[in-house]
C-alpha cells in the first residue's frame, strides 16, 4: 500500500517552517502523499527520514528500462491495480515480431516499415515502441547487427540458443536488448549472459509457481531487471496470469513477482490477435509482442493502450499558444479558445473543413473546455487577455479583432477593455465556425 500523510508525517521535522512552499509538515505530508510535490523540497528532513520514506515510497512493481537513449522503454513501476487509485505511470510497449530468417533486404525493409508508424491522435504522436527478433530459424547475430544499424528502436532477442544470443548481444549491446527467455533449462546460462553484458531478461515458467521459483533464483544470482513471462497464451489463461501476478505483486509484496511482463498475441485471424493484444493492455502487460503490422490492425492497440494509460484525473491538453490553421495572414481570424485537447481540435478540424485560414489562441485552463473553464474561473476576460498579449498574436495581425466562443458571449464586453481588441461573438458550437466566418464575420467587425 502507498505510504498515508500520517506516515510521512512521522518522518518529517515538525517544524512548520514553511520553507518547503507549504505552512505546515502536515499540509506537506499530504501534497508527498498524493504526489503533489516530492521529498527534496523539504531542506530539513533528515538523511534517516529521507531513506526511510524513499525505501518506503519504492513501487512495488520494478522499473524495468530496456534499450538507450531517447528510444529507451520504461516498463513497470507500477503501485496500483486500478488506474482511478492513482494512475498507471508507464505505457506498455508495443513490440513487432520478426525473423531473423529474412534475408537482409525483406529484414532492412521490415524494420523500415515498423520505424514508418506512426499515428496522431489528438495532437500525441503514437508510434511503436520495440523490434523483437526471432532467432529460432535464422541467423540471429546477423540479424541484430542490421537492426542496431538501421533503427534506434530497442530490441527484444528471442532464441534457446546461447551462443546465437551471444553473438547477437556482441552485435548490439550498445542497445541494451532484452533477453528472452531463461527457463528452468537453461537458467544459469542465461544469467550469466544478462549478467555479462547488463541486459534485463525475461523469465518464463509453466506456471505461477514455476516463474516464482525461475525469478527468485534470478535474484539470487544478481539479476535486477526481469521481465515475466507465465507462457501462458490462450486469452482466459492470459487474462488470469496476469491479474495473479499483479495482485501478489501490489497487495502481498511478492518480490520474486514484482517486476513487469510480457505477453504475445495468439489467434486464427487478425481480429483474434488485436482481441489478444488489447486484452494483454488492459490486464497488464509491460510488453505485447505481435506479427501484426497493418495499420488498421495496430490502431485498434495504440488506442487502446491511450485509453488504459491516459491520467483519469488529468485532462488531454495542448499547450498554450498561437497556432496557425490554413496559411493566415495578417488579416485573417483570431479564434479564441481552451487548452483542451477534444475542443481544440475540433475547432481546427472544422475551420480546415471549411477551407479557411485563421490563427487560434489557446489559453490555459488545465484542459478543461469552454464553459467549464468559465464555470471554474479559469477563462476570464483577465486570463484570456493575459494569454493574447503573452503568445504573440499582436505582431501577427494588422487589426486587433478576436471571435470568442458564443458560449460565454457574457465575457466580451470586459474582455475588450482587459484586452483593448475588438470582442466579436461567435457561434456556440464550433461546426458553425466556417459559416460565421464566411458570412457574418465581416458584418460583425464593421
Amino acid at each position: 500500500m502507498a505510504l498515508t500523510a500520517m506516515d510521512i508525517y512521522k518522518q518529517l521535522p515538525k517544524t512548520n517552517c514553511g520553507d518547503c512552499g507549504v505552512p505546515t509538515c502536515l499540509a506537506f505530508a499530504m501534497k508527498l502523499a498524493q504526489k503533489q510535490a516530492s521529498l527534496d523540497q523539504c531542506p530539513h528532513v533528515t538523511d534517516e527520514a529521507k531513506a526511510a520514506l524513499e525505501g518506503s515510497a519504492a513501487p512495488p512493481m520494478k522499473t524495468v528500462t530496456i534499450g538507450q537513449g531517447d528510444k529507451a522503454l520504461d516498463i513497470g513501476g507500477e503501485t496500483v491495480l486500478f488506474r482511478h487509485e492513482e494512475t498507471f505511470h508507464h505505457p506498455c510497449g508495443i513490440a513487432i515480431r520478426i525473423s531473423s530468417a529474412l534475408d537482409e533486404d525483406e529484414l532492412r525493409q521490415r524494420i523500415e516499415t515498423i520505424c514508418a508508424v506512426e499515428f496522431d491522435r489528438v495532437g500525441m504522436l503514437f508510434t511503436l515502441d520495440l523490434i523483437a527478433l526471432d532467432g529460432q530459424d535464422g541467423n540471429l547475430p546477423a540479424a541484430a547487427a542490421i537492426a542496431a544499424e538501421a533503427s534506434s528502436l530497442p530490441l527484444i532477442l528471442i532464441s534457446e540458443d546461447i551462443e546465437a544470443l551471444r553473438g547477437a548481444l556482441e552485435a548490439c549491446a550498445d542497445k541494451r536488448p532484452l533477453i528472452y527467455a531463461a527457463n528452468a533449462d537453461n537458467m544459469d546460462a542465461m544469467t550469466a549472459l544478462a549478467k555479462e553484458f547488463n541486459c534485463p531478461l525475461v523469465v518464463r515458467g509453466d506456471s505461477l509457481e514455476q516463474l516464482f521459483d525461475i525469478a527468485e533464483k534470478a535474484i539470487g544470482a544478481g539479476i535486477e531487471d526481469l521481465v515475466l513471462d507465465t507462457s501462458a497464451r490462450d486469452t482466459a489463461s492470459v487474462l488470469q496470469d496476469q491479474t495473479a501476478i499483479r495482485r501478489a505483486a501490489i497487495n502481498e509484496k511478492v518480490k520474486p513477482l514484482g517486476f513487469p511482463t510480457i505477453g504475445f498475441t495468439v489467434g486464427d485471424d487478425d481480429i483474434e490477435k488485436v482481441i489478444s493484444g488489447c486484452t494483454l493492455i488492459a490486464k497488464y502487460a509491460g510488453i505485447v509482442v505481435t506479427d501484426l503490422l497493418e495499420l488498421d490492425t495496430l490502431l485498434p492497440l495504440i488506442t487502446a493502450r491511450l485509453n488504459i494509460y491516459t491520467d483519469p484525473q488529468k485532462p488531454i491538453q495542448v499547450e498554450s499558444g498561437v497556432y496557425e490553421v490554413g496559411q493566415p495572414d495578417a488579416s485573417s481570424p483570431v479564434l479564441i479558445t481552451t487548452n483542451f485537447s477534444l475542443t481544440y481540435y475540433t475547432v481546427e478540424a472544422d475551420v480546415s473543413a471549411g477551407n479557411l485560414n485563421a490563427w487560434i489562441v489557446v489559453v490555459d485552463t488545465a484542459g478543461t473546455s469552454v464553459l467549464t473553464a468559465w464555470a471554474a474561473e479559469d477563462f476570464t476576460p483577465e486570463i484570456i487577455a493575459k494569454t493574447m498579449k503573452e503568445c504573440g498574436i499582436e505582431e501577427k495581425v494588422d487589426a486587433k479583432i478576436a471571435v470568442l466562443p458564443g458560449g460565454v458571449a457574457v465575457l466580451s464586453g470586459d474582455l475588450e477593455q482587459e484586452s483593448g481588441w475588438k470582442v466579436v461573438v461567435g457561434p456556440r458550437e464550433s461546426s458553425g465556425i466556417p459559416a460565421f466566418l464566411k458570412t457574418e464575420y465581416a458584418e460583425r467587425i464593421k
